[in-house]
């Protein structure tokens, strides 16, 4: 079950990152997941974001690939901008809308 849940999406290059101990370096890395005192990064604040929002099945898959995950989410950041990415990006839309 998919549902519509309200997040607080900062952009890290206005935001005063100190607050929450975490440096331009590492957001411009990896997303960051910030729940109840509790920092969650890459392939782990992915999977936290997708079982908030009711996907439990694709949550539970991509905790389950451990480093393959997370080798996974640092290729897709690392590669945001290459055509495979952006048609990606443009199919996911499109399946959400």
């Amino acid at each position: 079950m998919k549902k519509r849940v309200e997040i607080n999406a900062l952009d890290f290059h206005t935001t005063e990152l100190s607050q929450f101990g975490l440096s331009i370096e590492q957001c411009s890395r990896e997303v960051f997941v910030i729940a109840d005192h509790v920092h969650y990064s890459g392939a782990h604040a992915v999977a936290f974001l997708l079982k908030y929002r009711g996907n439990a099945f694709l949550s539970r898959i991509i905790s389950a690939s451990g480093k393959l995950g997370e080798y996974g989410y640092h290729w897709v950041a690392t590669h945001r901008n290459s055509p495979p990415i952006k048609a990606l990006a443009v199919l996911l839309k499109r399946a959400a809308s």
